[in-house]
Parts: C-alpha cells; sequence; structure tokens
C-alpha cells in the first residue's frame, strides 16, 4: 500500500481532486481580484503605476477580444486602447468592488462589433487577408489555427462578437446578454447560429482538402 502512496511533492495538479482544485483555482482568483481593486483604487486617485498594472493585467485579453471580431491587427490595437482609455478615464464611475474586466471587454467588443459593420459597409477592397493576418499572430499565442479564423472571419460581426465574449472570454450567456443589452434568448441564438456556421465552413473546408 505504501509503494501505491505518492508524496504530495510528487503529485501533479491534476490528480488533486477537483474540489481542491475549483479551491486553489478560487485562491488565485481572490488575490487577482484583490491586487485589481487596489490597482483601480490607486488609478482612481492618479496613481501610474497601477494604472500602467491595470493596463498590463487586461491588455492582451482586450486585444484578443477585438481581433476575433474584426479580424484587423491595426484595427483591434486602436480598438482595445481606445477602449482602455475610455475605461480610466471613467474610472471614478466605476464600482470597485465588481470586476473589471467585463467592463472593459463590454467596451471593446461593442466598439469592435461597431467597427465590424462599418467595414462591411465600406467593402473596403485594401484589408489584409486574414490568412497572413492569423499568421502573424500566430507567434503571440493566438488560441484559434488558422482555419477557425478564417472562418470565424465569415461571421457576421454580431455572430463573432458573441462566440468571443463565451468562447474566448468565457461569459455566460447571461452575462452576454447584460454587456450587448440584449435578450437572453438573442444571445442563445446567435451562439447556436455562429457556432452552426462555424462548423459548416469548417467542414467545407476540410472537403476541398
Amino acid at each position: 500500500m505504501a509503494r501505491d502512496l505518492r508524496s504530495s511533492a510528487e503529485r501533479r495538479p491534476d490528480d488533486e481532486p477537483s474540489w481542491q482544485q475549483r479551491s486553489r483555482k478560487n485562491r488565485v482568483l481572490a488575490g487577482l481580484r484583490a491586487d485589481e481593486r487596489a490597482w483601480i483604487a490607486g488609478a482612481q486617485a492618479g496613481s501610474l503605476p497601477d494604472l500602467e498594472a491595470l493596463f498590463r493585467q487586461h491588455w492582451p485579453r482586450a486585444y484578443r477580444a477585438a481581433y476575433l471580431v474584426v479580424h484587423d491587427g491595426a484595427a483591434a490595437e486602436d480598438i482595445a486602447q481606445e477602449a482602455m482609455l475610455s475605461a480610466i478615464r471613467t474610472l471614478d464611475r466605476f464600482d470597485r468592488r465588481r470586476p473589471f474586466g467585463p467592463w472593459l471587454h463590454r467596451i471593446v467588443v461593442n466598439r469592435a462589433i461597431d467597427w465590424a459593420r462599418a467595414s462591411a459597409l465600406r467593402a473596403e477592397a485594401d484589408e489584409p487577408a486574414l490568412e497572413l493576418a492569423a499568421a502573424g499572430r500566430a507567434e503571440e499565442g493566438e488560441p484559434y489555427s488558422q482555419p477557425v479564423l478564417a472562418a470565424l472571419g465569415e461571421l457576421s460581426p454580431d455572430h463573432r462578437a458573441v462566440i468571443v465574449l463565451r468562447h474566448l472570454l468565457e461569459y455566460s450567456p447571461r452575462e452576454i446578454a447584460r454587456m450587448l443589452d440584449l435578450p437572453r434568448g438573442t444571445v442563445n441564438s446567435r451562439l447556436r447560429r455562429g457556432l452552426d456556421q462555424l462548423a459548416n465552413r469548417l467542414e467545407v473546408d476540410e472537403d476541398m482538402l
């Protein structure tokens, strides 16, 4: 029996019971939220280091969310920066008891939707090819493969946005509904249709290989 037991130092995180993993994750999240509340309080008081800490913490996900909606690296950078600046300018109205991320992501995704809609109306012919843009992001930890990015880029901005919020940023449909000021049924419908269209496009691409 002793041979079957391993010391805690030898155990991997996956070997722990799920409740222990959840407990550890909750402690980590609690620590991050405490840091975030301190950064927000400092930023509200005009602390530049706290502003920089908020920026470093939230920039990567804000940029990825914008990029996956607009599929344009330069536009995504502008949108994420403008959203961060907008959030920072209105920090005096922000409730520090609430997480900063959802508030910021709401600004990011709504701006990205507006940009994508305007871009579609203009039918800009000089946008970079999606495959090249995706390849340019690959080294920076882009979570999706090029075929998925290409298929995602063929969806409407509205369908793209809910998929990004649900599957990249991991918000619930209820949270997405609040963020986008939509009925929850509309969010669920867009998720279903968007994922169906995504699956169909990926299936067609595979058949063509």
